[in-house]
């Protein structure tokens, strides 16, 4: 979604729309589920979302963060997500910048790294760097949530977007995410070239998700 090819108007409501798909596909569970053991285990941690667009996913883990001392970092290259995050969180917990992921050093050490829906659109040589990128500066592990390349969901997101998306960048980008997406091999491939095949696991989610992570401790 480029900010030059919509008004921000249009950029938000898209954003918007998107939260909605990710509810009703069950998008955020994968993450919100590999999360769990560090937001019940200390009282400390700093949380990186890349690519993180509206902010959806870091407001939802700050609700299952209850009491702990979070620091949750959001970056985005598109400086439209970034105001559009700011204007939906209310929380000083949630902190939000515009960078290439890989010209950005956090400022802190940062415990976790996540993203949502992103590495799709990169190539694979970018995907085997952002893969070394994040085992570099995360000291806990870090975790990928992404689509699965199938024909299911490709047909059926494109169905369900043209019959009730008023959106025109959920339309022409919704079935195009998946088809752009990975198999199970396409993962295990690039996890050899970054060195990380025995560090790291790739397991699917029902409905449709490749998520590949890391836990370091």
């Amino acid at each position: 979604m480029d900010a030059g090819a919509a008004s921000y108007e249009e950029f938000g409501h898209c954003l918007r729309e998107l939260e909605h798909i990710n509810v009703l596909t069950l998008a955020y569970r994968p993450t919100l589920h590999w999360l769990r053991p560090f937001l019940k285990r200390g009282t400390e941690l700093s949380i990186l979302d890349v690519a993180c667009g509206g902010g959806d996913m870091l407001r939802r883990i700050e609700r299952r963060g209850g009491n702990m001392r979070l620091d949750l970092i959001g970056v985005d290259l598109n400086p439209w997500s970034k105001r559009f995050a700011r204007a939906a969180t209310g929380s000083a917990r949630i902190r939000f910048a515009t960078a290439d992921i890989f010209h950005f050093e956090p400022e802190r050490p940062i415990d976790l790294i996540i993203s949502s829906l992103f590495t799709h659109h990169l190539n694979e040589d970018q995907i085997v760097d952002f893969l070394r990128w994040m085992h570099r500066r995360a000291r806990r592990g870090w975790f990928i949530n992404d689509l699965h390349r199938h024909p299911l969901p490709y047909h059926g997101i494109k169905l369900a977007t043209a019959l009730f998306s008023r959106n025109r960048l959920v339309r022409n980008d919704a079935a195009l995410s998946v088809a752009r997406a990975f198999v199970r091999e396409d993962w295990q491939r690039m996890l050899r070239r970054a060195g990380l095949a025995e560090q790291a696991q790739v397991q699917w989610y029902f409905p449709f998700r490749l998520c590949v992570s890391c836990r370091k401790q």
